[in-house]
């Protein structure tokens, strides 16, 4: 969560003796600099339309905030699919995602200063009436130190900063006497005990009521912080210095950074993703703009925004330079290696980057952030909401999306930076969506999978704090807001803090004294606002010029920036690189081509060969490419049977009222019956089976007749259970876990399998719900009776399902995206494969994907807890003639697929091959076992 604000538009330089109203003037200077030239290239929005649009934002943000007012607080967050607040401990774990949690009313606190934005004065003095009456800071909770500070610590420095400008206006909060800021200082020294490092680096986590290292405190043992988590701090800390004159907040997180600053890469100035809190060593030396990193790149400029301090700045300008020259590769942002910063890290985007081309305007690089923008927003179109990660080729890597803000924040800056109308339709966009797909009756869900459309019962607190206060920003001109939004700048998590801090208690020093710093030269950079001449040279439809190139990025099947075609050497003679197919593991001259790819080759006891990957060991960059490249294709020969019978999650879409569509379950396949993917989907009203386990002969077949059955999971097969129902007149079967409290959220896809016998007479569609989503329809039929639902393979559009004669219309979604559901293994330091020598006839190719698991995890030379799955898919490459060619990178997911014989039969988990390889050149193990957890 990126967040920028205040000085907008531009780089300018202002002294340290500048005064906070010379930071604020020149910014504005900035802003009417660059929206004055470049207000063409779409048709203007007329006020009416923006007054309706802003309107319709009030209105989501009161269903939103209204939800978890009355059905969550004082819960830490709203559950939106069952309507009850998320209790840290009360629910099943979600790992390092819970850590947000406190106790504390993380989204109340988190929608102070939104309340304030959206004119909704009355609902803010009343919400700060019940922070002050039943928050406690002081629980006996393992939170986050990074998610505490901005969401917690900034959200009651924002509304202390709005609470002070209410008084001075005479209006409201006459009875507020700094109450928020007192709570904010005793949060502040709260964390400050994580500070507690030979590094000055924090600890990851802390517990409130007892600290760190203390038995009780059951945190303290940690090694490896983010840099981001270390280096977004000093907005926080420093305006608490400044409004309370405690100057220790400031000095540790000063501290931090310096110590951030001094273990950069030198030779090429980037930072890692992950470092030892103790020690300094890099732990993680991939290097982005995405998780781990992206709000520290932010916090270095804004520092310099807030407290006029230039050394931010110019510690920010050479940063930046290392990201332009290295990670840049307009419009992708790809990770690079700190160390060897011209080999990418990977070939897939994390959709936190999208706060980046906001951070550009205010840096003042408009040309690029337009870029990475469209390219964002041709993503966006594709599926409806940005994925959590998305392949260089734009295809879908981690399906879900939890309502993040970070694009709409562009969207927001790059609308105030050139005044062009292209972007209130783009939010406009962005509401649309919102409203269509992520809406539901108790509030906004967010999306488990953005190809199907199923949601996930999450309503993070950061929805309420961010996205409707950039959407409203978007489309409010400023008599809208009750006071002037440029005399205050965002934080992170979007949080408002007022420029005249530059001035307050300024009894920090401005440069590093404790460590040896760089002096850099003023000419290295850019201190003024270059947007006039440079930005927008005499050309109205400069946006327009630069964001065409780009409007069919996203469907090109193979976008030549983004792989490199090696068509001239192939020209000059050289051969072409070593294929899969061609490969022979007793041909002496294909082991010397392995080796230049960095490839070695292990022949394994039982007769196999291993195959492992070192990208530092090849000859050149190219060389390693290619190597990445024979990986990927051989592991795509080594699992060809296997992709035949994976099968992607289907969607049970809740379409009667109240629901009208707005609850979508994801739904594991059969293996058998009607194919969803091939045919019409299913809808009908749903009724429970009896016997309900659907075991023998339907008693009820009046009751199923023309409808889809229920049925709970055990004693007999699936393929049994269907013909039951089927046998009674049932149109569709849904199975629902009879294991308690099971959910898609935390088990991997479940496919029913056949009984081993023809299964051909079977036509109806089955699906397979767990136990937490069939309890939703379950409880539907409790309180509603008639519940009517669509079987499909992705959701439909809500509008179709209202009218029935559109259901024939094309639905915008891509082709690709329903039928490729596969798992990926990340391998991490190095890339390994096994497959079966060739030249041996008692090992076949496919030997190797029929091992017992022990044997697989063996063989693929890493214990069970070093292998990781996420989902993604196909990859295109280039082939030898510089033509695309499609590599089904896909794996046998985790996915579990049984014979239902016994409710007490455990769920046999087949042992799946490595089927697809990101481009990921390892050099840490831990590396990338990270990247699966929820660091984003």
């Amino acid at each position: 969560m990126s967040k920028a604000g205040g000085c907008r538009g531009c780089g300018c330089r202002v002294p340290q003796r500048a005064s906070w109203s010379l930071v604020a003037a020149t910014a504005a200077l900035c802003l009417v600099l660059a929206t004055s030239v470049c207000t063409a290239g779409a048709a203007p929005m007329s006020r009416e339309e923006k007054q309706k649009l802003g309107n319709q934002v009030l209105e989501m943000f009161d269903h939103a905030y209204g939800n978890y007012m009355e059905h969550a607080y004082p819960a830490d967050e709203l559950m939106p699919l069952t309507c009850r607040g998320r209790v840290r401990g009360q629910e099943p774990s979600r790992g390092d995602v819970d850590d947000a949690l406190g106790k504390f009313s993380l989204t109340l606190i988190d929608s102070l200063d939104t309340l304030v934005v959206l004119n909704k004065t009355k609902e803010f003095e009343d919400a700060v009436r019940k922070v002050l009456r039943d928050v406690n800071l002081d629980n006996d909770v393992v939170v986050s130190v990074f998610e505490t500070n901005i969401r917690v610590l900034g959200g009651l420095l924002g509304g202390h900063s709005l609470a002070i400008m209410l008084k001075e206006k005479g209006e409201h909060m006459q009875w507020y006497n700094d109450e928020l800021l007192h709570m904010a200082k005793q949060l502040g020294y709260k964390l400050l005990p994580a500070f507690n490092t030979t590094s000055g680096l924090p600890y990851p986590r802390i517990n409130l009521k007892f600290g760190i290292r203390k038995p009780e405190a059951r945190t303290g043992t940690e090694t490896d912080t983010c840099t981001a988590c270390a280096g977004t701090l000093i907005l926080e800390f420093a305006a608490l210095s400044r409004f309370t004159g405690a100057t220790i907040f400031e000095e540790y997180a000063r501290k931090a950074l310096d110590f951030l600053w001094e273990k950069r890469q030198r030779s090429s100035n980037l930072v890692g993703v992950t470092i030892n809190i103790h020690t300094g060593d890099w732990v993680r030396k991939d290097s982005g703009v995405g998780a781990g990193i992206d709000s520290y790149y932010e916090y270095l400029l804004k520092a310099y925004v807030l407290l006029g301090d230039d050394s931010f700045l110019e510690r920010f300008n050479t940063h930046y330079d290392a990201i332009m020259r290295y990670i840049s590769q307009p419009p992708l942002l790809l990770d690079v290696h700190i160390h060897k910063p011209m080999l990418n890290a990977r070939t897939w985007m994390d959709a936190l980057l999208a706060f980046f081309p906001g951070l550009q305007v205010l840096k003042g690089d408009i040309r690029p952030a337009i870029e990475t923008h469209e390219m964002l927003y041709q993503v966006i179109k594709k599926h409806n909401f940005l994925p959590e990660a998305f392949t260089t080729d734009f295809r879908v890597h981690w399906a879900q999306h939890p309502l993040r803000p970070e694009f709409a924040e562009s969207t927001y800056f790059l609308y105030k930076a050139t005044g062009d109308p292209y972007y209130l339709e783009v939010g406009k966009t962005l509401i649309e969506n919102l409203n269509k797909y992520a809406r539901v009756p108790c509030g906004f869900a967010a999306m488990k999978d953005v190809r199907t459309g199923s949601h996930e019962d999450r309503m993070d607190s950061f929805f309420l704090a961010e996205m409707f206060k950039y959407l409203y920003l978007l489309f409010a001109d400023k008599e809208d807001i009750i006071f002037d939004i440029e005399d205050y700048i965002f934080t992170t998590e979007a949080h408002l803090l007022p420029l005249w801090l530059s001035t307050t208690n300024r009894s920090i020093s401005k440069k590093n004294t404790t460590s040896e710093y760089t002096e850099l030269d003023d000419s290295n950079f850019d201190w003024t606002c270059p947007n006039t001449q440079i930005l927008f040279p005499n050309d109205p439809l400069y946006a327009q010029s630069i964001r065409e190139p780009l409007k069919n990025v996203v469907d090109k099947s193979c976008p030549r920036g983004i792989i490199r075609v090696r068509e001239e050497s192939f020209r000059s003679g050289a051969k072409p690189p070593l294929r899969a197919r061609d490969f022979m593991a007793t041909n002496p001259e294909h082991l010397e081509i392995l080796k230049k790819m960095g490839v070695s080759l292990i022949h394994l006891k039982d007769g196999r060969v291993q195959l492992v990957q070192h990208a530092i060991q090849a000859a050149s960059s190219i060389d390693a490419e290619d190597g990445l490249r024979f990986m990927q294709e051989m592991i795509e020969l080594s699992s060809q049977q296997q992709k035949e019978q994976q099968l992607p999650p289907r969607a049970v879409q809740i379409i009667s009222h109240p629901f009208f569509g707005r609850v979508v379950l994801t739904a594991g396949p059969a293996q058998f019956g009607l194919d969803l993917s091939k045919h019409k989907e299913t809808r009908g009203f749903v009724a429970s089976s009896k016997p309900y386990n659907g075991c023998s002969e339907l008693t009820n077949p009046e009751a199923v007749m023309g409808k889809i059955a229920l049925i709970q999971r055990g004693q007999c097969m699936f393929a049994e259970k269907a013909r039951n129902i089927q046998n009674a007149g049932a149109i569709g079967g849904i199975v629902i876990d009879d294991n308690e409290g099971s959910s898609s959220d935390t088990a991997p896809l479940f496919q029913m399998a056949g009984d081993g016998k023809d299964t051909d007479d079977i036509k109806i569609p089955m699906l397979f719900l767990f136990s937490k989503e069939g309890s939703i329809i379950l409880d539907a039929i409790r309180e509603h009776e008639q519940v009517e639902v669509l079987l499909s393979d992705k959701a439909r559009d809500r509008a179709i399902l209202k009218d029935p004669e559109m259901e024939n219309e094309d639905q915008p979604s891509s082709e690709n995206d329903s039928q490729n559901q596969s798992a990926e293994q990340m391998l991490s330091l190095s890339q390994t494969v096994d497959l079966a020598d060739k030249e041996s006839p008692e090992h076949p190719a496919d030997s190797h994907s029929e091992a017992s698991p022990s044997d697989s995890e063996e063989a693929a030379g890493f214990a069970p807890s070093e292998q990781i799955s996420g989902s993604t898919e196909n990859h295109e490459t280039t082939s030898l003639d510089g033509e695309c060619t499609d590599l089904d990178n896909q794996v046998q997911e985790q996915s579990e697929t049984e014979e239902d014989s016994s409710p007490n039969v455990s769920w046999g988990t087949k042992a799946q091959p490595i089927d697809s390889i990101l481009a990921d050149w390892n050099e840490d193990i831990e590396a990338f076992e990270m990247m699966e957890k929820d660091e984003l």
